[in-house]
C-alpha cells in the first residue's frame, strides 16, 4: 500500500516555528528537543554545534560570537523557508553570542516531521542556511596569540 498524505499529521503544522532565539546564556539541547516534540512526528532531528579546540591546523583557546541586530529576524526568515519546503511539525533554533570556551554549545537546531528522512533533510537545510545567511560572526582566539574573524556561524 502506497503512503498517502491524507492524514492531517502528514502535513505541516499550522504554526510549526516554536522557538527562535539569539542568546547570551548557555544553550539547552533539552529545551530545543522539547520545543520540537509533536505527537504527529515520527522523526526528530537535532543538530548541536560546539566550539572545537582547533581550526585549520591551529589550536583554538576560545572564541566569541557577535551578531547584527537583524540576526534573529533572519533566523525566522530561514525557518519560514524550511517550513514552506518540508512537512515540518515543529522547528526550533537558538544561537549563542558572547564569549564561549571549547566544548560550549554554539548553536542548537531541531526539526520534527512525519518521517525521519524529511526530518533529516529539513534539519540539514535549516543549519546550512543559518550558517550561510544569518549575520553572525565568529572571533577565534588561537593558542599562538593570533586571532581571526570568520563570517557567519
Amino acid at each position: 500500500m502506497a503512503p498517502t498524505n491524507d492524514h492531517p499529521g502528514e502535513q505541516a503544522a499550522q504554526d510549526p516555528i516554536k522557538l527562535i532565539g539569539i542568546r547570551e546564556s548557555a544553550l539547552s539541547v533539552d529545551e530545543v528537543f522539547q520545543a520540537v516534540g509533536d505527537d504527529a512526528a515520527g522523526g526528530v532531528a537535532l543538530f548541536v554545534g560546539t566550539v572545537r579546540n582547533h581550526d585549520s591546523g591551529a589550536d583554538v583557546d576560545a572564541l566569541g560570537y557577535s551578531c547584527h541586530p537583524s540576526a534573529e529576524a533572519e533566523m525566522r526568515r530561514i525557518a519560514e523557508k524550511v517550513v514552506a519546503e518540508y512537512p515540518v511539525r515543529a522547528l526550533a533554533a537558538v544561537h549563542r553570542v558572547g564569549d564561549l570556551r571549547v566544548g560550549d554549545l554554539a548553536v542548537v537546531v531541531g526539526v520534527s516531521c512525519p518521517h525521519r528522512g524529511e526530518a533529516f533533510e529539513a534539519c540539514r537545510k535549516l543549519i546550512d542556511d543559518l550558517k550561510h545567511e544569518v549575520p553572525i560572526w565568529k572571533h577565534q582566539k588561537f593558542s599562538d596569540g593570533t586571532e581571526e574573524w570568520v563570517g557567519a556561524c
